[in-house]
């Protein structure tokens, strides 16, 4: 399906500098531009791609000034960031929706299975368990016992939900993720270890999406929580009765220690890490490999290094670090004169 400038101008509200008439059927990266393709511009690093790429559109930001002319027909918008997503969102709502159940599925005669759902192969369904209206569940799925999936879903392959789990509306899980497998609960004793009993639940709340490989623990007691808008990478690990607040974004490898509770529209880079029964406020930026050992002070903080701390901080410790090996041996020289001078005052 092809748009025209004009089109697609007055879907962002943005404005054509170039061709109305010009038209795309595809997107590309501006540094990989090709006819017929639209791109976007805003990372100001990628400048330089705009005088020579090949796409027949790019979205720019209102502000940009350019150096050269340009063979590309231009879109200004408030945002090329936001605009680009926005035209992704309505491309993929466009796109065919599964439907159907596949005869190679297994689905529990006391299942309740909503309507325009797609169900495929060797997917299975448990008992008493609950599918909304227009979700996806695609091959290989599991939905446990009494679990609940909520509409216009989508769980990819492979992924597994555990029983009595619940899952809002316009949730995305995407492959191998698994959804209220056991809290890492023992109690030492003179043999090894009793396992704690995990009789609790993972509740996921409306508009998550959740990447692959990615596991959310169910609760010791009581319940789990990803809150409604929050967005986990791949390959995050949330463990038993940990809470992730609205609109909470995470990368990949990111680690909660149980009981872990974070705050909404916190941004967390990867490979970060939270000890147990703490507290992060609302609107915390935590940064990649940053380790956190306890409560954060208050919205808007900001913390790299491990254990955490403030930026500048961080900065100041980093440049006194590659002066350490000269420090110590200056150190050594001092305390070998201190010596030397005692043992002449002691004579």
């Amino acid at each position: 399906m092809e748009f025209t400038a004009k089109q697609i101008a007055e879907l962002i509200g943005g404005r054509v500098e170039g061709r109305d008439e010009a038209t795309v059927s595809t997107f590309a990266k501006i540094e990989e531009g090709k006819p017929g393709a639209i791109s976007f511009l805003s990372n100001p690093k990628y400048t330089h791609f705009i005088y020579d790429t090949q796409s027949t559109i790019v979205l720019v930001d209102d502000d940009l000034q350019l150096e050269h002319p340009v063979s590309a027909t231009l879109i200004r918008v408030k945002s090329a960031y936001e605009a680009v997503a926005h035209l992704l969102q309505l491309y993929q709502q466009m796109q065919p929706r599964k439907t159907g159940i596949d005869p190679l599925a297994s689905i529990a005669p006391t299942a309740t299975i909503g309507n325009n759902v797609y169900i495929g192969p060797f997917a299975v369904i448990g008992d008493h368990a609950v599918i909304g209206d227009g979700t996806q569940i695609y091959p290989h799925v599991v939905i446990g016992d009494g679990a609940t999936v909520g509409s216009q879903c989508t769980l990819y392959p492979s992924v597994v939900v555990y029983q009595q789990c619940r899952l809002g509306n316009r949730v995305t899980i995407h492959a191998g993720s698994i959804i209220g497998a056991d809290g890492f609960g023992f109690a030492p004793n003179q043999e090894g270890y009793d396992k704690i009993p995990q009789i609790g639940i993972v509740v996921i709340e409306d508009d998550v999406e959740i990447g692959a490989n990615t596991c959310v623990d169910r609760s010791t007691m009581g319940q789990t929580v990803v809150h409604k808008g929050a967005k986990l990478d791949n390959l995050i690990q949330v463990a038993h009765n940990c809470e992730v607040g609205e609109n909470t974004v995470m990368s990949a490898q990111v680690g909660l220690a149980g009981s872990t509770k974070i705050g909404d529209w916190c941004m967390v880079g990867g490979q970060a890490g939270f000890a147990g029964h703490i507290h992060v406020a609302d609107r915390t930026f935590v940064g990649a490999q940053c380790g956190v050992i306890s409560n954060t002070r208050g919205q808007g903080e900001q913390l790299i290094g491990s254990p955490a701390m403030d930026p500048k901080v961080f900065f100041r410790a980093q440049a006194v670090m590659k002066h350490l090996p000269d420090m110590y041996r200056e150190l050594n020289q001092l305390k070998k004169r201190v010596e030397e001078l005692q043992e002449k005052t002691e004579k």
